[in-house]
């Protein structure tokens, strides 16, 4: 067994004893669902390429305000993560990515890799959500309201909607 069918074997094994959603979309990538509470689900592709893992997975789309500070919230949790990284790409969309080397790769680390991009991918989500997208989230907030809709999964972002509660 080689080293890439070896990682191979682990991912799929993994992600088939979690019952996390999984497909195989490539010769040697595995795209996988991982459950969230803030961010409900964050898809997570693996790249098993001759030496490495590479790993990426989306978190959210560019921010429509205040980007800068986002971009700075971001680079300051990358001091203390462990396997990825915040980065963006060329829209400006926000992701975690990282590459580690398939010799480090064993049941274990893929409970912690994936479990670092779960955690990661939803404890920053509302942070994220707050700070780049305050404006979309007060205008749905109301509009919701006008209309008599629930504003039940907009809970956690009441202060922005009711600034003076």
């Amino acid at each position: 067994m080689t080293e890439q069918e070896r990682v191979a074997h682990l991912i799929t094994g993994y992600a088939q004893a979690e019952q996390l959603p999984f497909e195989k979309s490539g010769p040697s990538t595995y795209v996988i669902t991982l459950p969230g509470v803030r961010k409900l689900t964050t898809t997570v592709a693996l790249l098993v390429g001759d030496l490495t893992l590479s790993i990426n997975a989306f978190v959210a789309r560019r921010p429509d305000e205040n980007a800068e500070a986002v971009y700075r919230w971001l680079l300051e949790r990358n001091r203390s993560m462990y396997a990825v990284a915040f980065s963006v790409d060329h829209l400006g969309d926000i992701y975690l990515t990282g590459r580690l080397p398939l010799s480090a790769i064993n049941d274990v680390e893929v409970d912690r890799v994936l479990g670092s991009v779960a955690e990661y991918a939803d404890v920053s989500f509302n942070t994220i959500l707050e700070l780049g997208f305050a404006t979309a989230i007060r205008r749905e907030w109301a509009w919701r309201e006008s209309r008599g809709e629930s504003t039940a999964n907009l809970e956690a972002f009441r202060h922005l909607a009711d600034p003076g509660d």
